[in-house]
């Protein structure tokens, strides 16, 4: 509680109690307009702290939004690249399986050409040794 200062000349006029009554009454009204001060400054605080909580909600779902919008992008663009890379893998296996063919045939046709020659050559030289051997 304040102390009040009561000047002399009133508190003469008033008396004792007068003053008591005065003083508790100014202290009433002091407490009173606490209250409603503080009553107004809660509800102002109130309506900004709401406010400022929409606000950040909008901003929230504005992020949200965004963010929704690149991961669907992202998510597009690796679909992209995936059917490209699977494009790209099975031309160049169809490329390699070609090659790998013709190189396979060619690599049996010299093999035979030359186990022929091979065959034919030991069979000259074990017919000159029968011919040497019967001579």
């Amino acid at each position: 509680m304040a102390i009040v200062a009561v000047p002399k000349p009133l508190r003469e006029k008033l008396g004792e109690e007068g003053v008591d009554a005065l003083i508790e009454l100014f202290n009433q009204s002091q407490s009173e307009q606490k209250n409603n001060i503080l009553e107004f400054v809660e509800e102002k605080f109130e309506r900004r702290l709401a406010e400022e909580m929409k606000t950040i909600d909008r901003r929230i779902s504005e992020t949200e939004g965004r963010l929704d919008n690149k991961i669907s992008e992202t998510h597009t663009l690796i679909a992209e690249t995936k059917a490209e890379l699977s494009s790209k893998i099975a031309e160049t296996e169809a490329r390699l399986d070609g090659k790998i063919d013709s190189k396979l045939s060619e690599t049996k046709a010299e093999l035979i050409k030359w186990m022929f020659l091979f065959w034919v050559g030991q069979v000259g030289v074990i017919i000159g040794i029968l011919f040497a051997f019967f001579k």
